[in-house]
């Protein structure tokens, strides 16, 4: 649960790089986005530099997880073999970096991937003597699914030279962090780095906190996230296909992707189109009464270095159903908070989906309880605090988060007394500051509408000021030809 921020030692300057930023949906961004949002609230200037995300490019103050930032938008391209990614043309972004950099002058750069936004800024950093810190949210495996010019026979090799050159880029990090110790792990052998630190994304959890207790009376499934093919949302739909049609679950897909058609007609095919609903993006607002609806969160996913989607469930106090796959186990400790599948099993993904929404109240209290005990060690205050050290170079202090103790890796069972005290206690705080969180919100909204006026107001002034002096200059044209148009008149006679 979020706790009250530290006092600022020193206000920092941070400019923070990505390939991809809201309103981008996936979580490379959200995680940027929130990241961002963090170091504001502690009294930071936080500078994003990102793809613009249609036409318009150039600096902007925008509005993310409730705050205002200036966002620097570089002209972009959208990319025709996916729905939602755009590209930067890289020849000209040295130049751009370059001069962002010297204009803003930061204490520290913060990439969040090495790919072409990535690569320009800490070519630049390095070269102007900025600290720079890497964040790793790429698995290549996943970008070589949308290439159409790599053939299949070669998508192996590709992948381990996507891991080089990963590699290659990090290395001049002063840092290298990812989300997990699992995911850190696998960077360091796939991509030669050494010294990877695992910083948990974090998650403010009083956003989804509520006091709506897990039901099976109307059983329903969730998954959020990215509809595309390495979420293998298709075996979530063929699960669902597999359980007793008496228990007439429902499902609710909350995202958008490539996958998004092929996945509509699975569920005609598999007849059970008419309890899936395909809700497409939501807003924040209605983000956490998706996850109350919910029985079960379920993320068939193989690819996740950790999976902030799985982490908004866990806060909401709802189980989850997972594929045993690369950091899932880190947050779905099986039997505890939820079930493992193993990997595109689909009979037992159907089976795990069974247990929950089968359970009595008993069972599923003692889940839910134990997502909200587990979620506490991903404090979004504590990843803040190690970045923020990291940012000023500390060479002492902590350098991961409390999901990679021992404590947290031990099997639950059942809720110790005190720990269910303790849990009911952060329940009880957080759905209050949720509440008081939604009465700031419209604070902010209502600054930020005043703030748009003031600028309307200020255009106004400016542009009367300019057909002013427009109609001035007209005038004075007008009488000087007439001047001119006389002289020559008066020259001919």
């Amino acid at each position: 649960m979020t706790i009250a921020s530290n006092p600022v030692e020193r206000k920092l300057k941070i400019v923070i790089g990505c390939d991809t930023f809201p309103p981008d949906i996936n979580g490379a961004a959200r995680f940027a986005e929130r990241l961002a949002g963090g170091l504001v609230k502690h009294g930071h200037e936080v500078h994003i530099i990102a793809p613009a995300y249609s036409e318009a490019f150039g600096d902007f103050t925008e509005i993310h997880d409730g705050v205002p930032m200036t966002v620097h938008r570089i002209r972009s391209f959208k990319m025709p073999q996916h729905k939602t990614l755009r590209w930067i043309w890289p020849f000209t972004l040295k130049a751009q970096t370059d001069a962002l950099l010297k204009q803003i002058n930061p204490d520290a750069v913060h990439i969040q991937s090495h790919l072409i936004m990535g690569r320009y800024l800490a070519q630049s950093a390095k070269e102007q003597g900025i600290r720079l810190l890497a964040t790793n949210h790429i698995m290549p495996e996943n970008l070589i699914k949308y290439s159409v010019i790599i053939p299949k026979w070669f998508e192996k090799t590709a992948m381990k030279m996507a891991w080089r050159d990963a590699g290659r880029i990090l290395k001049t990090a002063d840092f290298i962090t990812t989300p997990t110790r699992r995911a850190a792990n696998l960077l360091e052998a796939a991509a030669g780095v050494e010294g990877v630190l695992a910083i948990s994304c974090g998650i403010d959890a009083s956003k989804f906190a509520n006091a709506k207790p897990t039901s099976n009376e109307n059983p329903s499934i969730l998954f959020l996230g990215r509809l595309d093919y390495e979420k293998h949302i298709h075996n979530l739909l063929k699960a669902v296909a597999m359980l007793p049609k008496s228990l007439n679950v429902k499902v609710e897909l909350v995202g958008d992707g490539g996958e998004r058609k092929h996945l509509e007609q699975l569920a005609f095919e598999l007849g059970i189109a008419q309890n899936v609903k395909f809700l497409g993006h939501i807003t924040d607002e209605e983000l956490p009464l998706a996850y109350e609806r919910a029985t079960v969160f379920a993320m068939p996913s193989i690819a996740e270095l950790q999976s902030i989607a799985t982490m908004e469930a866990m806060a909401s106090g709802r189980p989850v159903v997972a594929a045993d796959a690369m950091a899932l186990p880190h947050l779905v400790h099986d039997g505890d908070n939820g079930y493992l599948f193993p990997p595109d099993d689909v009979v037992a993904f159907a089976d795990r989906l069974r247990r929950v929404l089968t359970a009595d109240k008993a069972e599923l209290k003692r889940l839910s309880e134990n997502s909200l005990h587990l979620i506490q060690a991903h404090d979004i205050e504590r990843t803040l605090s190690i970045f923020e050290s990291l940012y000023r170079g500390d060479q002492d202090g902590v350098r991961t988060t409390e999901d990679n103790s021992d404590e947290y890796l031990r099997s639950i069972g059942r809720l110790t007394d005190a720990l269910q005290e303790r849990v009911d206690a952060l329940r009880a705080a957080a759905i209050s500051m949720r509440e008081r969180a939604g009465e700031r919100s419209e604070e902010v909204r209502e600054e930020v509408r005043e703030r748009i006026e003031e600028v309307r107001e200020k255009l106004d002034e400016v542009r009367d000021e300019v057909k002013l002096r427009a109609t001035k200059v007209k005038k004075k044209v007008k009488k000087s030809v007439k001047r001119a148009s006389e002289r020559l008149k008066s020259d001919d006679q």
